[in-house]
């Protein structure tokens, strides 16, 4: 099994990056300032649309608007990477309908996805290392899209034709992150490798499988729509904030009566944030709601691996291929 993703060409210091606001609106600009700064303070020219303030009920402006500016900074030849703000919700709003290869709504395929010259992206010969060119036939240009939690719905469209994406931290987060996750970011989208993560191994052996990050919630909802990628083979990486571990337990019940989770290879699991029950409410906690739906599966499994709401939050690159070892719970991607 080799991954036929394509990642985008490294940046350097110099290059264009497009800040926009695809989901929920910005609450205070102070830590997405801070995210700016650690940009450019990296020699990025980092560029903010100007409607980055803009507020439709909890969304950042309207769906029209959104979806300009992602097709806008997607289709600029100059720009080379795609930082959004914060998640939130909305995302899934604007990639209704949406194609990127004409990097807007695609009305001549209402109801059936993303349309675009899916087959013609993914003929890329596998070569050792994962980071492969696109065919010169096509008219996309890769580039890097940045983020996590609602960024989960782009990272999973663009995967879908063959495009890998980092899940890794907002403007709004990077700020808090510890040097070695803010280091290995770089170290990724520079086109440098990346150490494997630690986290607690369930047992279970050891399986290869291509890269799916996602929040779960996200996740969850994208299930069964156009966005949702081909599942077989996979390692999905889940993280989640704010859930109680009943919405968990729902959520993971969804995955196994779906089918969904029939061919994936293997769960890493991140950082579950303030997933408590309500104080007084009988109930599980999430460790054991995760242990219960996840533990009889016969596939490894490693928990507490540092990415998340809960900083650190290490980048973690779509579509590539890993191995994840649940006998010593390491999560490492294959060059």
């Amino acid at each position: 099994m080799k991954s036929q993703i394509i990642v985008p060409p490294p940046l350097k210091p110099g290059d264009l990056l497009r800040v926009i606001a695809p989901s929920g609106a910005l609450r205070e600009l102070t830590t997405f300032d801070r995210g700016v700064e650690i940009w450019r303070s990296r020699g990025y020219r980092v560029e903010v649309i100007p409607q980055i303030n803009d507020r439709w009920g909890y969304l950042a402006g309207n769906d029209e608007n959104r979806r300009h500016h992602l097709a806008s900074a997607w289709h600029d030849p100059e720009c080379r990477g795609i930082l959004c703000a914060r998640g939130g919700f909305g995302s899934t709003r604007i990639l209704e309908n949406w194609n990127w290869e004409l990097g807007r709504e695609d009305t001549g395929t209402r109801g059936h996805g993303d349309g675009g010259n899916k087959d013609e992206i993914l003929s890329a010969s596998p070569q050792a290392s994962p980071r492969l060119s696109l065919p010169a036939s096509s008219s996309l240009t890769p580039k890097w899209i940045i983020g996590f939690s609602d960024i989960t719905a782009l990272l999973w469209s663009l995967y879908k034709i063959g495009i890998s994406g980092v899940h890794g931290p907002l403007l709004t987060t990077i700020a808090d992150e510890p040097e070695w996750s803010i280091q290995r970011l770089f170290d990724w989208v520079e086109g440098r490798s990346v150490n494997a993560l630690k986290g607690c191994g369930w047992g279970g052996g050891v399986a290869n499988g291509i890269l799916l990050p996602a929040n779960l919630t996200v996740a969850t909802h994208l299930l069964c729509t156009p966005i949702q990628p081909n599942l077989d083979d996979v390692i999905l990486a889940f993280e989640d904030v704010t859930e109680a571990p009943y919405r968990i337990d729902r959520m993971l019940t969804q995955w196994r009566m779906s089918g969904a989770l029939s061919k994936v290879r293997g769960i890493a699991l991140g950082s579950f944030t303030n997933c408590e029950a309500p104080v007084g409410i009988p109930s599980f906690s999430v460790e054991e709601v995760l242990r219960d739906r996840l533990g009889d599966l016969g596939i490894p499994v490693v928990s507490d691996l540092p990415f998340g709401h809960e900083a650190p939050n290490a980048a973690l690159p779509v579509g590539v291929e890993v191995t994840l070892d649940a006998d010593q719970g390491i999560l490492d991607i294959i060059n």
